[in-house]
């Protein structure tokens, strides 16, 4: 009854502070339980806020788990979806965030190179990928959990949000020039739809402001990779470990492992994997795979960080 009536009071201020005058605009605030505490918070996007009232007023939030389409312009695009299409599914997953009251938590408040902290936020997590205005993205070592993933599937099986016109190979969700002076190598981050795991595309390219980066997969036709589904199945020990996978999830993975080669992690266990990766790597070597060519699987357009919501808009994030 006191969390009750704790929400209810800061729903109120969340009104009152929507609604005061003042010479500028006020941001629409959303309410957000930080580590139990409310807060009311400014959804730039989807997976991210900033506080804009509370003890940690002023704090910048990375949501993790997931990651919803840049909003910043039109610069996603793959399949026959236009960039300005999934422009407008993100600017679907920040009304999304804005319209929900979420409860976030971050165990250690550790801040990213952006001065981020890094927070956990369940059930927006959820309503963002099961509605598919985001996907489940993992960095590193993480592993997603089974549940997040099964939305996912589920999203993807029934063509919601950016999954409408079918699914890439990949996703590209980052894009950097070799140019911009990063240590090390340069990547751009690509997420891999069959589950959530995130690989790193280092290269030396050079792209300018606006120019269009696009990933090549080596691919099967979709005929064609549905086809080694069906023969995926009819193997009694790989229909075991793959029970359960919607068959348009298997054929994603199939592309990725051609790819990559290696098998992704759509099985129950560990041995799965290694049971669909065996049986993928035997596909290979009886050259089941010769017919699969080099297709652009998705793209980005490539805009410095720092020229995202500056003026003059470069001419690419203006429609």
């Amino acid at each position: 009854m006191r969390l009750l009536r704790s929400a209810w009071t800061w729903l109120l201020s969340l009104g009152v502070l929507l609604t005061a005058s003042g010479t500028t605009e006020a941001e629409p605030g959303s309410l957000v339980f930080i580590n139990g505490t409310p807060s009311v918070v400014f959804f730039n996007d989807g997976d991210s806020f900033r506080v804009i009232e509370g003890s940690l007023e002023g704090t910048k939030a990375r949501l993790g788990g997931f990651n919803t389409l840049e909003s910043h312009g039109p610069v996603h695009s793959w399949g026959d979806w236009s960039a300005k299409e999934l422009y407008a599914i993100a600017k679907y997953a920040t009304l999304n965030a804005r319209r929900g009251i979420w409860h976030c938590e971050s165990k250690d408040m550790k801040r990213d190179g952006y001065g981020r902290i890094l927070f956990d936020c369940p059930d927006l997590r959820k309503s963002q990928v099961r509605n598919g205005y985001a996907m489940v993205m993992t960095v590193g070592d993480d592993v997603p959990s089974k549940e997040l993933l099964d939305l996912q599937w589920e999203a993807i099986v029934a063509r919601r949000g950016i999954w409408a016109h079918g699914v890439p190979t990949f996703v590209m969700t980052s894009v950097h020039s070799a140019n911009e002076g990063y240590a090390g190598r340069t990547y751009n981050r690509l997420v891999s739809p069959a589950d959530g795991r995130s690989d790193k595309w280092y290269h030396d390219l050079v792209f300018g402001e606006c120019e269009k980066a696009c990933y090549k997969a080596r691919e099967l036709t979709q005929q064609e990779a549905f086809n080694v589904v069906r023969e995926l199945r009819a193997d009694p020990q790989v229909a075991e470990v793959i029970r359960g996978v919607p068959d348009i999830i298997l054929a994603v993975a199939i592309n990725e492992y051609i790819t990559f080669d290696k098998p992704r992690q759509i099985t129950a266990t560990p041995a799965g994997v290694k049971v669909l990766g065996d049986k993928l790597a035997s596909m290979k070597a009886a050259g089941r795979f010769n017919s699969a060519t080099e297709k652009p699987s998705s793209c980005m357009v490539a805009v410095p960080f720092e020229r995202w919501y500056r003026t003059p808009k470069p001419v690419c994030l203006k429609w």
